[in-house]
């Protein structure tokens, strides 16, 4: 990847990208019951939107919107890890191995948008 002048916002964008990406894997690995199903797709919604928001922040159109976007992102990520604990896994060691990496990207992405929001304002 090439060095641009605000490389930092791109690290972040594919950081957020690999989440969403992995959380998707997890999800096809899972035992198939109603719970996991259900809770698989807010899990896969919520994944997906800390990126998906990121991105909005960084075409936002105002100071206010970049704010309200990134703590949505925040927001996201939070929800992201209550699917992540909620899940049920039937205690397969590879399975509980990407939940634990999965629910430690989550809080440290709902920190690093929690810090970004404290520095805008």
């Amino acid at each position: 990847m090439s060095k641009t002048p605000n490389s930092k916002q791109y690290d972040l964008e594919d950081r957020t990208l690999e989440f969403a990406r992995r959380a998707r894997n997890f999800v096809k690995s899972l035992p198939k019951t109603i719970a996991n199903y259900e809770d698989s797709k807010q899990l896969v919604k919520a994944s997906g939107s800390v990126g998906a928001n990121y991105i909005e922040a960084n075409e936002s159109l105002s100071k206010k919107d970049f704010i309200m976007r990134v703590k949505v992102c925040r927001k996201e990520a939070k929800e992201s890890r209550f699917w992540l604990k909620l899940i049920d896994t039937d205690n397969a060691a590879e399975l509980e191995k990407e939940r634990a990496f999965l629910i430690a990207e989550s809080t440290e992405l709902m920190n690093i948008f929690g810090a970004i929001f404290q520095k805008s304002q």
